[in-house]
């Protein structure tokens, strides 16, 4: 035993091995059960993997390992926040080999600790880099992770103090660790920026349990593409100042002509039409381009003069259509005002129909025979003189409405210019003036006539206006509805006016047909008047200095209105 002890000891020393130990077959059992590379042996292979010893596990071979495993945590810019500051783990190269030899079985397991190993760490950064290549030691650099800490390194926080207890940025945590990718790109180390390798390292289970990492500085790569670069811009620079007088000169013969074409061009476009190129001595293919121009000048000068003498001529030929319009114009405004008149009598056409017949005769008949009558009766009319008065009343109230009828269909005959006109007395006459209409369609009336400041209209033009609405109100109900008829003082944008509202029951006009309302020859009416009711009215208002304007109202009916601005105190 003590010769096996000693040949252990001399084998853990020239292998550089950190624990060697012998397993008997029959004791190698809960160890296999713990480490598969044990396991491994026992079926007769030998096996080495990389597997992570608890703290105790190490203590248990050496209290020396277990203090070599012990690495502190150091905060380290974008790594995974923890809450651990101290790794206990230690990571090691773990292998067993099975042993028979004269009639004994078992297992030879040995293990070297990778934490704080700077010793194995500096050897692969000598394998894998050359100092002639990287530029020194400082530029090539090689690391292995216990999970994200550095454990051994050859990276520095400063001078020579290694960077062991920093963690590896939590980017590559996940594409390494998590994913189980290796990572092939610039990473941020400790302090620095490197050209980065990471290799994930799995233990005997198959565990992604650290990492190895390769990387070299790259300032020094990044120092000489820039040196690069600035090595080549000064060649081309100089390449380009000998070069460019060269061709310069062979492209004068180019420039040239073409510099005459430019200023031949921009003398057409500042109205020279005679700019030419001339004769050129080049014979190639701009000497030929600049001949062309010359053509095409030729034929754009006669194109020139061909349309001033066109535009000529259609000037002329406007000034005669715009003669023509004039004419036709001053006739449209002739048959217009024909129109106003004819509208005018459209819409007393119905009314009239219905009353000067039968009113006219019927009160020169009843006038007649009453005063028959008087004296007829003599001092017996006394008995019936209260009757008899009566019936004057009544034939004189039917004389004053067949003279409003004429008055309206007349107002030149009755009414002057422009006058500071009372709208609520006007209303009232306009009611007199529609009765028979709406009595005959049983249609009501309602009044609110405010008082209302004068306004400034032709009387007869504001009658037509108002009697044309309320016509077109009773039209639209056909029977049986309400007409309410308000006057409201109202003062538009600064101008105090007087506002009349025409509101009927009736269905209203489509959306789509508002706009057009006040179009002439727009009726929905197809039986009745021109269309022009509307048109006009709404040209009176404006010659006033008003306006009308129509709308539907949301639970029935539509409602007209019409503003028209009050007269100034001191006119009228």
């Amino acid at each position: 035993a003590a010769a096996q002890a000693r040949f252990l000891e001399e084998t853990q020393a020239r292998l550089g091995l950190d624990f060697l130990y012998i397993l008997p077959e029959g004791q190698a059992g809960p160890t296999a059960e713990r480490w598969p590379v044990v396991e491994a042996a026992l079926g007769g292979r030998p096996a080495t993997e990389i597997d992570i010893f608890r703290s105790a596990e190490l203590a248990a071979f050496d209290e020396d390992l277990a203090d070599q495993a012990r690495v502190d945590l150091i905060p380290t810019r974008a790594a995974v926040p923890t809450d651990r500051v101290v790794e206990e783990r230690g990571m090691v190269v773990h292998s067993a080999a099975p042993i028979r030899r004269n009639g004994f079985e078992g297992v030879l397991v040995g293990g070297i600790l990778l934490n704080r190993n700077l010793q194995f760490i500096d050897t692969i950064n000598a394998l894998v880099y050359l100092n002639a290549v990287t530029g020194g030691e400082r530029q090539g650099t090689a690391t292995l992770f216990l999970d994200d800490v550095r454990v051994s390194t050859n990276v520095r926080l400063f001078e020579d103090v290694r960077a062991l207890g920093t963690r590896v940025s939590a980017v590559v945590r996940e594409a390494v660790l998590d994913e189980g990718r290796t990572w092939l790109n610039r990473a941020f180390v400790v302090n620095d920026w490197y050209i980065s390798g990471y290799l994930p390292l799995r233990d005997s289970f198959g565990e992604a349990v650290g990492m190895l990492y390769v990387g070299f500085l790259e300032a020094p790569f990044t120092a000489a593409k820039r040196q690069a670069v600035l090595v080549m811009f000064a060649a081309f620079s100089g390449v380009l100042l000998l070069s460019v007088p060269l061709f310069l000169w062979m492209a004068k013969g180019i420039f040239a002509p073409l510099e005459k074409m430019n200023q031949t061009m921009r003398r057409v476009g500042e109205g020279d039409l005679n700019a030419r190129n001339g004769e050129t001595r080049s014979t190639d293919e701009i000497g030929q381009v600049a001949g062309h121009l010359d053509d095409l000048l030729d034929e754009l000068q006669d194109r020139d003069a061909k349309l001033r003498a066109w535009a000529d001529e259609l000037e002329q030929r406007v000034e005669e259509r715009t003669a023509e319009l004039r004419d036709a114009n001053a006739k449209l405004e002739d048959t217009w005002q024909q129109l106003v008149m004819s509208e005018k009598l459209a819409s007393i056409g119905e009314i009239t129909a219905g009353v000067a017949h039968e009113i006219n005769n019927p009160v020169a008949v009843i006038q007649g025979n009453l005063d028959v009558m008087r004296e007829s009766l003599g001092d017996g009319a006394d008995g019936v003189a209260v009757e008899l008065d009566l019936i004057d009343r009544q034939v004189a109230r039917i004389n004053a409405i067949v003279g409003k009828l004429l008055q309206f269909a007349r107002p030149h005959e009755f009414s002057g210019a422009e006058e500071a006109v009372d709208l609520r007395p006007l209303v009232r006459d306009c009611l007199v003036l529609v009765e028979h209409v709406l009595s005959k369609a049983e249609i009501e009336v309602e009044t609110d006539l405010a008082e209302v400041p004068r306004v400034r209209i032709e009387a007869g033009e504001m009658q037509q206006v108002v009697v044309n609405l309320l016509v077109n109100a009773a039209q639209a109900m056909k029977a049986a509805g309400m007409i309410r008829l308000a006057l409201r003082a109202e003062t538009r944008e600064g101008v105090r006016g007087a506002l009349l509202s025409v509101r009927d029951t009736g269905p209203g006009v489509p959306d789509t047909l508002i706009d057009k309302m006040f179009d002439p020859f727009f009726t929905t009416k197809r039986a009745e008047g021109t269309g022009l009711g509307l048109s006009i009215s709404q040209t009176l208002i404006q010659r006033a200095g008003g306006r009308i304007t129509y709308r539907n109202l949301p639970e029935k009916g539509a409602e007209f209105c019409v503003w028209l601005p009050a007269v100034e105190a001191g006119q009228g």
